[in-house]
């Protein structure tokens, strides 16, 4: 955590945020992309951040998406909370329809495989996430769908 990470945390609670997703997602790329991955919005928030690169289930394109993530072991967890808007994001169907995926962290690239957290350990995976983002609980109280967590183990 860094000293802005108070203020990440009281941006990130506010309820209009989805609607500035798309702004804040094309501000992320460009930076990533400007720095070669080594900074990003999070980043600079002194939170943990990937790019998660995966294929579209129907177009086999590969998108990337910058997310808040939480180191879990020598792996990641992710959360398609879409800051608890009532859509879970399109990301999450390509996720769950891949085999594997590519996950940057600061510049460093490495393939992973993608496991939905199931129901026995969901509560358990959501608290270690809520100690690192307090916002996903709030997120979870907004909305009226599951929240899919996401285990992204690394193979290369």
């Amino acid at each position: 955590m860094g000293a802005l990470t108070p203020l990440a945390i009281k941006i990130g609670a506010i309820s209009w945020m989805p609607k500035l997703l798309p702004q804040i997602t094309w501000v992320d790329k460009r930076i990533q992309g400007a720095t070669q991955g080594h900074w990003s919005i999070l980043r600079i928030a002194g939170l943990p951040n990937l790019m998660l690169t995966v294929k579209g289930r129907k177009s086999g394109v590969p998108r990337t998406t910058p997310l808040l993530c939480v180191p879990y072991e020598d792996s990641h967890l992710i959360a398609g909370s879409y800051f608890g808007g009532p859509k879970t994001p399109v990301w999450v169907a390509n996720v769950r329809a891949a085999a594997e995926v590519t996950v940057s962290v600061r510049g460093h690239s490495h393939t992973a495989i993608p496991q939905e957290i199931g129901d026995e350990d969901r509560d358990r995976i959501w608290a270690h996430m809520v100690e690192t983002w307090p916002n996903f609980a709030k997120y979870e109280e907004r909305t009226t769908r599951k929240i899919p967590i996401f285990l992204l183990k690394r193979i290369s």
